[in-house]
């Protein structure tokens, strides 16, 4: 068996502040930095625990150099930095053959009152919808892993966006380990997330069959950015329509086009 984990961090247990996902603030980044290794690499132990012989850990948040490389199983691989692929948080996975994806650390949608730093992407919108559904970077992200044929088989992250997993992918194996109120989260203790999600690794592994991830026929997606501006520009990407001053939308039956729409679209980069 051969995993492929996309790890971000604004779903990571006890997290509730920016300055806590930002290298720029090290006192606050510090805790959550070393956290979020600490859930992968227990991700990654139940995972080998299960068989898997090899995985692939994509390091997908922000500068995508949070994770501490020596906290990771020595049989893990780690994929740093960000190539300028259309697949972004996925990069890596149309590079080989693999059985089962798993998410760490993954948070609710933009405008979602899950999680105090829900977001899509980035802070320029307030709402992307895809096929009518509120889209997160974990929807993006589970039709890719659909796209090669890869089933979704784990789910770290607040409480809201696993309860949105559930009705997407039902036998995805989910550890909520956060519940948004407004701007504070309640959150298990650290260790009881770490000991849950290596346990959640073990079980979603030997049930990655049942995971496959429902692809849609075709897929409509708008993006309502903050500023009517920015909009404005962005509504010039081929084919891509402006609606009512703010909103983007683009249409397309092949998900990869959707992605590459995303990528200079909606993605920062």
């Amino acid at each position: 068996m051969k995993v492929f984990l996309s790890a971000d961090i604004e779903g990571t247990c006890g997290i509730v502040s920016w300055a806590e996902t930002e290298r720029s603030t090290p006192m606050d980044y510090g805790p959550m930095q070393r956290q979020m290794t600490r859930e992968v690499a227990a991700a990654c132990e139940g995972a080998l625990a299960a068989g898997a012989e090899e995985i692939l850990v994509k390091d997908a948040h922000d500068s995508a150099r949070n994770l501490d490389p020596a906290g990771l199983p020595r049989r893990v691989r780690l994929l740093r930095g960000w190539s300028g692929d259309p697949l972004s948080m996925m990069s890596g996975l149309d590079r080989e053959r693999y059985d089962a994806v798993f998410f760490t650390g993954y948070h609710a949608w933009a405008g979602c009152p899950g999680n105090p730093l829900s977001h899509t992407m980035n802070g320029r919108n307030d709402l992307v919808t895809l096929n009518g559904l509120p889209c997160s970077e974990f929807l993006i992200n589970a039709y890719t892993a659909g796209y090669y044929g890869v089933p979704v088989a784990l789910l770290t992250g607040d409480a809201a966006l696993c309860a949105f997993a559930k009705g997407l992918i039902p036998a995805i194996t989910t550890v909520p380990v956060n519940e948004g109120r407004g701007g504070c989260v309640v959150s298990i203790h650290p260790d009881e997330a770490v000991e849950r999600i290596r346990a959640a690794a073990e079980e979603a592994a030997a049930r990655a069959p049942e995971c496959q991830v429902p692809m849609p026929d075709r897929f409509h997606m708008e993006i309502r950015f903050l500023k009517h501006a920015l909009a404005y520009s962005k509504s010039f990407y081929p084919d891509a329509q402006l609606k009512d001053g703010k909103v983007v939308c683009y249409d397309s039956d092949d998900w990869y086009e959707m992605l590459r729409f995303c990528h200079f679209v909606l993605s920062d980069g």
